[in-house]
């Protein structure tokens, strides 16, 4: 009698996920496409994608796995190594993530960033070497998931009928992802796991929070390590607020058998892993951690979790079109995800820093990235596929206002062409796999001989601040940051140089911007040894590089740049953003987009004439200025020649209350110069004082009492008959001015004019 091997089905571990796992292969093989929805813990995220290497219509091709973060992605991958006894990711299960590839020639299931998926479709939209693609933690909606899901379709709909989809959550609204799976036809079939969760109680507050919430979080959590055993994850919604709670949970006097672990992206790798190991025998954990830790992620021997309830999103306004982080109250699907993460192992609590009362109000979820984001991205990513958003598939399409917003910067960064076609620069954008702002920095950087600087500078802008003033707001000077940066890599990356000008360094974020900009410079250095011409695809040069934190081979060649060219670089990222001072004013700037900015409190680029505002909010009549650079006027003239416009212009000024003519140069809503106009044309100032009478009013003019009567007569004849008798009212007149009153304004240029 034969044996056969057994299939890599019936090597997987006894898992909620793994009775409906029959079901999913056989929806995907009839059907092509399949929904997964399976509780926090059920296993989907693992189990699934190996359960599919044994099916027929992989034929030797791989599976993509997305996950929306980086922490997560590599954790699934190794998770998976170990179901199938190996001894690491890299083997038949491997993972690409920003700056950390693992993976092989015998690799069969990939797990990677969202993003990495664009990046393979745009190389080879047929995805000739993939059979399936794996969506987890879909309800998260982030702006790459739904641009991949629908580029994904299309291909799957012109190139690859044969291509599986496959999108998983554990909170998702089923129906309308089936029906877009679907297409026109019948929905895609919905697989749901009941799960083996465990009971978790829930415990709330008996009044709201008011004001911080650190001290709440800090006073649950050591009541949580006092009355229940097991270790305690607790949800904050960013960095700085981890930092705080950390610094009053050690000042509190934690029991000696308790490690407090910070758990967010701009951690190190090794941090991030020490966080989520399991704690060593007679020792218990408290990981304070940001939205990172609620899906796709299971931390060793928490039964415990503490909920402050807020969660920060990114909102971007198409208005000002700028983007800031807003704390917000977190969603119902978020709240139990947190809580689900205490009920994986065993029964857990979950205490909550709301009532019964505002648990009842929760938004049911969180809202599509694609309604909320900058859309840049997206905008140059449809670009280079040669696509209109009418013409894919969406469960939210992109918001018209927003996409038109992106499409205009994409111009102005000369990846689109004036008909919205994509340049060859906007081609070579596209292959950096930056944001278009960052990846037009890095190439016209190299370009103009700043390589290295450019590098620097993108992986500042990439990453949070890293410097903290004492007391105040910090220094808004770029320069600073990067005077910092490449002092600690003179140093070999260390803590030389703290306190620098009355500041802290964040050092796990320094050692994360350090790494990513010698990444970065590498690209550079290759981009560069291929000559003129050549593509500077950045991301793809180094893509199978780890980095090390340290600097790489090629990273000096790459040239540090002249910190004094900090401003005209940024400008090449931020072109609608730089800023002239109003006359007359410190701190106060009109930006190249017509919008205000200024300044928080007194700061040393108050008194610059020019700058480039890189990080501005939109709150307000005015946004505030949190990074920025100088950058001088012939700076911007050499680098926006193309986009500098000259024109004649007439206008009317309120405070002279008089016409001027002047020949002006502008980059936008900026004057980069003018001079006087000797001889206008006279429509124009006809035009200008006509405009500078409606805004004074009709008081303006010089009315005597015989003319003050004649127009009241008028106004009564009308009233009887309006046939018969103009409309001689104030609304009237002023909107018939250019009528009425045009032709007798010849030569004249102010009100004294007028009067005379």
């Amino acid at each position: 009698m034969t044996r056969t091997a057994p299939s890599t089905l019936d090597r997987l571990p006894d898992v909620p996920v793994r009775a409906v796992l029959p079901r999913l292969l056989a929806a995907l093989g009839e059907t092509g496409a399949a929904v997964l929805v399976a509780p926090p813990g059920a296993g989907k995220t693992t189990l699934a994608p190996l359960a599919l290497l044994d099916s027929p219509w992989i034929e030797g091709r791989k599976i993509l796995v997305l996950e929306p973060r980086r922490l997560a992605t590599r954790a699934a991958a190794h998770r998976m190594a170990e179901l199938l006894g190996e001894s690491g990711a890299g083997g038949t299960v491997g993972y690409r993530v920003r700056l950390d590839t693992q993976v092989s020639a015998g690799t069969r299931v990939e797990v990677v960033t969202e993003g990495v998926l664009t990046r393979m479709l745009q190389s080879d939209p047929g995805l000739t070497e993939v059979g399936a693609v794996i969506f987890d933690e879909f309800h998260e909606r982030s702006l790459h998931a739904d641009l991949g899901l629908a580029l994904a379709l299309q291909s799957r709909s012109l190139l690859r009928a044969d291509l599986r989809l496959l999108v998983m959550s554990a909170t998702l609204d089923a129906d309308p992802v089936a029906g877009l799976l679907g297409g026109d036809g019948a929905p895609a079939p919905v697989v749901e796991s009941r799960g083996r969760m465990y009971p978790v109680e829930t415990r709330f507050r008996d009044r709201p929070v008011e004001g911080w919430i650190e001290p709440p979080v800090t006073e649950t959590v050591l009541r949580a390590l006092d009355e229940e055993l097991g270790d305690v994850l607790v949800f904050l919604p960013g960095a700085g607020e981890i930092r705080r709670t950390v610094e009053r949970l050690e000042d509190a006097g934690l029991p000696a058998d308790v490690t407090l672990h910070p758990l967010f992206g701009a951690l190190s790798r090794q941090e991030q892993d020490r966080a989520i190991r399991p704690s060593p025998p007679g020792r218990r954990k408290v990981v304070l951690a940001t939205s990172i830790a609620e899906t796709s992620l299971t931390i060793e021997g928490v039964r415990v979790v503490v909920d402050s309830g807020l969660m920060r999103v990114p909102r971007f306004d198409p208005g000002t079109g700028m983007t800031r982080l807003e704390t917000v109250r977190v969603t119902r699907d978020a709240a139990d995800q947190r809580r689900g993460r205490a009920g994986r192992l065993e029964p857990g609590v979950c205490y909550r820093l709301w009532t019964e009362g505002e648990d009842r109000g929760l938004v049911p979820a969180r809202r599509p990235e694609i309604l909320e984001a900058d859309l840049a991205p997206l905008a140059l990513e449809l670009a280079a596929w040669g696509a209109d958003p009418r013409e894919l598939r969406w469960l939210d399409a992109p918001p018209p206002a927003a996409f038109a917003q992106a499409r205009e910067l994409l111009r102005e960064l000369e990846a689109l062409d004036d008909e919205g076609t994509i340049t060859d620069h906007g081609r070579e954008l596209v292959g950096v796999g930056a944001h278009p702002r960052l990846a037009h920095l890095l190439v016209r950087g190299r370009a103009l001989g700043h390589g290295g600087l450019a590098a620097d500078l993108a992986a500042l802008l990439d990453n949070r601040d890293i410097l903290q003033a004492r007391g105040r707001a910090p220094d808004a000077d770029l320069r600073l940051r990067v005077e910092v940066l490449q002092a600690a890599r003179e140093r070999g990356g260390g803590r030389a140089g703290a306190g620098m000008r009355g500041h802290d360094l964040h050092w796990g974020g320094l050692r994360e911007v350090l790494r990513e900009a010698d990444h970065l410079r590498r690209g550079v250095s290759a981009a560069e040894g291929r000559g003129p011409g050549a593509p500077a695809s950045v991301e793809r040069d180094v893509g199978n590089a780890a980095g090390s934190g340290g600097v790489g081979p090629g990273a000096e060649q790459a040239g540090a740049g002249d910190v004094a060219c900090t401003g005209l670089l940024l400008s090449l990222a931020y072109p609608d953003r730089v800023g002239q001072r109003r006359p007359g004013e410190r701190g106060r700037f009109l930006l190249r987009n017509g919008r205000g900015a200024a300044f928080q409190g007194v700061q040393t680029l108050g008194a610059e004439d020019w700058i480039v505002a890189a990080e501005v909010d939109g709150r307000g009549r005015e946004g505030r200025i949190f990074r920025a650079a100088p950058v001088t006027l012939a700076e911007i003239e050499e680098v926006f020649a193309a986009q500098i416009r000259e024109a004649e212009e007439v206008d009317w000024d309120p405070a002279d209350g008089r016409v001027r003519a002047f020949r002006r140069r502008r980059l936008g809503a900026l004057v980069l110069s003018e001079a006087p106009l000797s001889d206008p044309p006279a429509e124009a100032l006809t035009r200008a004082l006509v405009d500078g009478i409606r805004t004074a009013g009709l008081e303006a003019l010089p009315w005597s009492k015989e003319t003050r009567q004649l127009k009241e007569r008028i106004g009564f004849l009308h009233h009887l008959d309006p046939e018969a008798w103009p409309d001689c009212s104030d609304e009237a007149l002023l909107a018939g001015l250019e009528g009425w009153l045009g032709p007798f304004l010849g030569g004249m240029r102010s009100l004294d004019d007028l009067r005379r």
